[in-house]
Order: C-alpha cells, then structure tokens, then sequence
C-alpha cells in the first residue's frame, strides 16, 4: 500500500463524524478529517512544544486523597 493510499484511508476512515461532529454538520467532512490528522501528525512529530516541559507522574502524585482508601 502506497503513503498516498494510506493517508486516503485514514482520512475516509476519520471523515465519518464523531456524535458531537454530526450535532453541528461538517459542509465536507473529508476535509475537516484531513485537516485534523494533518494537525495531528504534526504534533505526535514534535512529542512536545518548544519551550515546554512534560511532567511524569502518578495520580497519587497529584492529588490529595479526600478519605483514606479502603
């Protein structure tokens, strides 16, 4: 299968509207789906901004229990 093909068939595949898409309309879906795996690709190629930092933690490092667990 050809890169061409394979983008074809992620933008037909990502052109049928999510449920809160479809509640406002989409004049050309594929459009919209390729815009936004465009967009996506760009990001997951530079995993993270520049001038930022990404934080690994747990949710037990973030948050404060309100009771103790059982």
């Amino acid at each position: 299968m050809s890169h061409e093909q394979n983008d074809q068939d992620r933008v037909e595949s990502r052109a049928h509207l999510l449920p809160e898409e479809a509640t406002v309309g989409s004049d050309d879906p594929e459009a919209q789906a390729g815009a936004i795996l465009t967009e996506s690709d760009i990001r997951e190629d530079q995993k993270i901004a520049p001038d930022t930092v990404l934080e690994h933690r747990t949710s037990d490092q973030t948050v404060t229990p309100s009771e103790p667990p059982d």
